[in-house]
């Protein structure tokens, strides 16, 4: 099949999820943009759990990442909290309010309906592509990973139990090491590559 081909599927599923997305979210009184910021956010660990953090993984300005953020903050559906080393360093943290209608929102009804017609031997192939592709797209445009903790070279697992970062040199927990980080860097790449 053709990247042609390929990019057609995705761009007409992507469009299909954005309708959805801008239907449920409107009940919710939110903007897709605001919908993807607070999905990343239930999914990324303490050190990607920032403005910038949002900014990168969105691939948004600065501006209009600011604004989504502000409304969410608004409704109740997130909070900021300076770190408790750096005071110039802003988490945000998802609120139940917010966790409770991304629930309701994501994964999308109409996704969810096609994927329970699917085999799980299927489900598990579309999986396993889909991953390819987004790491091919990632690798060939020097992009940013955002992995999961467990899978990124400097998650250290330690002989006494728990996990360490190499990276930061601090202890991860196994919830850690679940979530999404914007300093992943996948178990096989090296230094210089």
């Amino acid at each position: 099949m053709s990247a042609q081909q390929i990019h057609a599927y995705i761009e007409r599923l992507s469009n299909l999820l954005r309708n959805e997305f801008r239907r449920s979210g409107s009940e919710h009184g939110l903007q897709p943009i605001q919908i993807e910021a607070l999905h990343y956010l239930s999914l990324c660990n303490r050190y990607s759990d920032t403005p910038m953090g949002v900014t990168e993984y969105l691939g948004q300005t600065k501006g209009t990442v600011s604004q989504s953020l502000k409304v969410l903050e608004k409704k109740g559906f997130l909070s900021k909290n300076a770190d408790d080393n750096d005071k110039r360093i802003i988490h945000l943290r998802i609120t139940e309010a917010g966790r409770t209608s991304l629930e309701e929102i994501i994964p999308a009804a109409l996704f969810s309906r096609a994927c329970e017609h699917l085999a799980a031997d299927d489900q598990a192939r579309i999986i396993d592509a889909l991953k390819d592709l987004l790491r091919g797209i990632q690798r060939a445009n020097a992009m940013k990973s955002f992995g999961v903790c467990r899978t990124c070279r400097y998650n250290q697992k330690l002989e006494a139990g728990g996990y360490l970062c190499g990276l930061t040199q601090e202890p991860l927990s196994l919830s850690d090491i679940q979530l999404i980080c914007r300093e992943h860097e996948p178990i096989n790449i090296t230094l210089g590559q």
